[in-house]
């Protein structure tokens, strides 16, 4: 695939599946540039709520795990600088990961 733009595939881990409620637990993001450079951005993220259980037997992130994390809040403008520009790729993205309002 020749790129025009960057594309980012983007990865979130979640509290669970309802976009209304529930909140990110993880940043996983790959930066593609049509030069052929690699970015990569990474971060744990305070959900400010408990994690649920089947959510950490699914992903093994726990509420220790998140405990000193920013919050969404404070890591938003670094996720909306990686994503400027680009198209956006990943798994469920047209569900919960384009839909979330940063």
């Amino acid at each position: 695939m020749k790129l025009t733009k960057p594309l980012v595939v983007l990865d979130l881990e979640t509290t669970g599946i309802w976009i209304e409620k529930d909140r990110i637990i993880e940043i996983g993001m790959v930066k593609l540039t049509p030069d052929g450079k690699e970015e990569i951005y990474s971060t744990r993220v305070n959900p400010c709520m408990p994690i649920p259980a089947v959510v950490t037997e699914l992903t093994g992130i726990s509420d220790d795990d998140v405990k000193s994390a920013p919050a969404f809040g404070t890591v938003a403008g670094k996720v909306l600088s990686f994503l400027e520009g680009a198209d956006i790729g990943g798994f469920n993205v047209e569900r919960f990961e384009v839909e979330v309002k940063v």
